[in-house]
Parts: structure tokens; C-alpha cells; sequence
């Protein structure tokens, strides 16, 4: 136990090194590009970071263990919002301001996913025409992104070889980081019994949003407010629409009871929680406690299933 205890902490340190190479790289070539630090957030950084989630379900699919994938996509977008974006706030040094439109176009985006995920798997079962759907709405919000980025007026500057370079191993140390704590929770929670559904839709969950709690509590303890918040959004709509319908391509996924009953009106509440506080252009770190409380509430729902 102690060696896999060990495993994970220092995955976990080397996840935290990277994540500061990934922003810092990232926004430099972001706004080399001509593109604003919001949708550095929700393309560049948001994908990097939810690569993990891609992964596991993918290897989850070869491995016969369909089931993980819609825990993990539903464990971690309502780990995004409550945990990721709580602690984001609440351990920020100041509230997270947002200095741009997020209701304007990203919001109703990402709400859309959520009732487009939630149709699709009401009947427990995802078919292949509905992961097409899921990749072309994908491809449709990227290029609304990058679409919309053009109309700022941002400075541009000369894209530097050692930016490229820490971006590259900023992006591959925050993925192996992540999945070599990513083993070590899942050795721990092994030897310790967990059940197979609380197992995929808390410490795997948890574990493929390490890269987004770190990246974006970094991102917000420097005053990077847009690239903090558009990380969560952008990682919730990639696990919706990239990480749901890739592994489905592979083969079946099996949709378990809890991930319908508990799991879905998690997170239909959550991204309508995070919608609310948005409002008021603004996240204070008492919203960001109540995110956390949420979570915990969640954690407490999903205990009595065991």
C-alpha cells in the first residue's frame, strides 16, 4: 500500500511542474496565434488536460470493461464543475472575475451537450449513429471557437521554439503524471474493496481530473481567470462528445443503473449550478465552497449505493 501511496504523490508533483509549462506555453502560442486566453482555455488547454479521460476509456473498452466510460464521463464532468471549479475559486487569491461573454455562446453550448448526452443515454444504450452526431457537434463547437477568436483584436508576436518545446513536454509529463496517479489511487482503491460503479464514477473520475484541478487551480492562483474557467467548460464538452463517442467506435459500452439514476442528475444540476453563478460575471469564493459542498453531497449519494 505504501508504495502505490508514494507513486501517487509523486505523479501528483510532476503533474503540478508540468501544468505550470503547459499554461505558460500554451497562452504564449495562443496569443501568437491572434487567439484570447478564453479559448486557449476551452481548445488547447481544456483537450491536453482531458486526454486521461480519453485513455482510460479506451483502454477500459479493450480491456472488457465497457462500463467504466459513461462513469467516467459523467464522474468527471460533475467533478470539473464542482470540484475542479470550486477549488479553483475558493483557493484562488481573489474571486474569478469573467471578462468575457460566456453565456453568449460557450454556455449554451455546454448545456447543450449535457441534454444531448442525457437522450442519448436515457435507454442505457449509445449506437453509433448518435457518436457521429456527438464527433460533428464537437467539430462544430472548435470551429465556433476559433471562428469567433479571429473578430478580437489581439496582438501578435513570433511563436518561440522553447514555448513549442515546453508545450510538448508540459502536455506528455501532465499525461503520464496523471496516469501514474491514476494507478496508484486505482491500486488503492482495489486493495481496499471499493465496488466497480463507485469506483468508475469517483476515483477514476477524480483521477482523469487531476490534470484539470491542477492546470486550473494554477491558472486561477495567477490571475488567469479565463483560461481557469474555460479549461472545465472545454474539458466538460470534449468528455461529452470525444470521450463518450471514440470508445463507442471501438465497440459497445455498457450504461449501468447508477449512472442514469445518480450519476446524469448530478450533473444536469451541476452545469445548471455553474450556469447560475456565471451570471453575475462573476465566482466568489463562497460559491466556490458551495460547489465543494455539492461534491461532497455527491460522494455521500454514491457511498449508499455500495
Amino acid at each position: 500500500m505504501a508504495f502505490y501511496i508514494i507513486i501517487s504523490v509523486v505523479s501528483l508533483g510532476v503533474l503540478l511542474l508540468a501544468s505550470d509549462w503547459f499554461i505558460d506555453a500554451a497562452e504564449k502560442i495562443g496569443i501568437s496565434l491572434g487567439i484570447s486566453s478564453f479559448i486557449i482555455g476551452v481548445t488547447i488547454v481544456a483537450f491536453g488536460t482531458s486526454l486521461p479521460e480519453l485513455a482510460t476509456s479506451i483502454a477500459a473498452v479493450y480491456s472488457g470493461d465497457s462500463e467504466i466510460v459513461a462513469g467516467n464521463v459523467i464522474g468527471s464532468n460533475i467533478t470539473n464543475i464542482l470540484l475542479v471549479l470550486g477549488l479553483t475559486v475558493f483557493l484562488g487569491k481573489k474571486e474569478v472575475k469573467l471578462n468575457f461573454n460566456i453565456w453568449e455562446y460557450d454556455l449554451p453550448l455546454l448545456v447543450g451537450s449535457v441534454v444531448l448526452l442525457f437522450f442519448a443515454l436515457w435507454d442505457q444504450h449509445l449506437d453509433i449513429f448518435e457518436a457521429i452526431i456527438f464527433l460533428l457537434a464537437l467539430g462544430g463547437f472548435l470551429f465556433n471557437s476559433m471562428k469567433g477568436s479571429k473578430d478580437e483584436d489581439l496582438e501578435k508576436s513570433k511563436i518561440k521554439g522553447v514555448d513549442v518545446l515546453k508545450l510538448i513536454v508540459g502536455g506528455v509529463l501532465v499525461y503520464f503524471g496523471a496516469e501514474y496517479t491514476i494507478f496508484g489511487i486505482t491500486e488503492i482503491a482495489e486493495r481496499t474493496e471499493i465496488a466497480p460503479e463507485f469506483f468508475s464514477l469517483t476515483f477514476i473520475a477524480l483521477g482523469t481530473s487531476l490534470p484539470e484541478l491542477v492546470v486550473s487551480i494554477s491558472a486561477g492562483r495567477r490571475g488567469k481567470h479565463a483560461i481557469a474557467v474555460g479549461n472545465v467548460l472545454g474539458s466538460n464538452l470534449f468528455n461529452t462528445y470525444a470521450v463518450m463517442s471514440i470508445p463507442r467506435m471501438l465497440d459497445d459500452l455498457v450504461i449501468t443503473d447508477n449512472v442514469i439514476s445518480i450519476g446524469m442528475p448530478f450533473m444536469i444540476g451541476a452545469t445548471i449550478l455553474f450556469g447560475v453563478m456565471t451570471i453575475s460575471g462573476k465566482i466568489n469564493r463562497y460559491e466556490g465552497l458551495l460547489l465543494i459542498f455539492v461534491y461532497a453531497f455527491y460522494l455521500s449519494e454514491l457511498y449508499k449505493t455500495i
